[in-house]
């Protein structure tokens, strides 16, 4: 079993910052992929960024040059670091990874999202 624990996010002004992680613990044998969506109200859940077990990485074009992941392979953690932030930036965001489990199961989990708010 492997779990996903969240944090970061809250209230931020336009033009600030703020940073999340997502720390996956239980029987992981390898994190393929560790990455970022949001969910805004009333839109569809898109990518923010994710980033692969190879060191690659992928972000959604709304967020290029503002975002910026990155992993704790020792700590079977990533980190999304978000700058110059705007108010469409306002979503709940998920952590999404893909692991090989202790038994060699492929699993693709979800974390519980976290609510970053951008507003004067």
């Amino acid at each position: 079993q492997v779990q996903l624990v969240e944090s970061g996010g809250g209230l931020v002004q336009p033009g600030g910052s703020l940073s999340l992680s997502c720390a996956a613990s239980g029987s992981i044998n390898s994190l393929n992929v560790m990455g970022w969506y949001r969910q805004a109200p009333g839109k569809q859940r898109e990518l923010v960024a994710i980033a692969t077990g190879g060191g690659s990485t992928n972000y959604g074009d709304s967020v290029k040059g503002r975002f910026t992941i990155s992993r704790d392979y020792s700590k079977n953690t990533v980190y999304l670091q978000m700058n110059s932030l705007k108010p469409e930036d306002t979503a709940v965001y998920y952590c999404k990874v893909v692991v090989v489990t202790g038994a060699y199961r492929l699993l693709e989990l979800w974390g519980q999202g976290t609510l970053v708010t951008v507003s004067s």
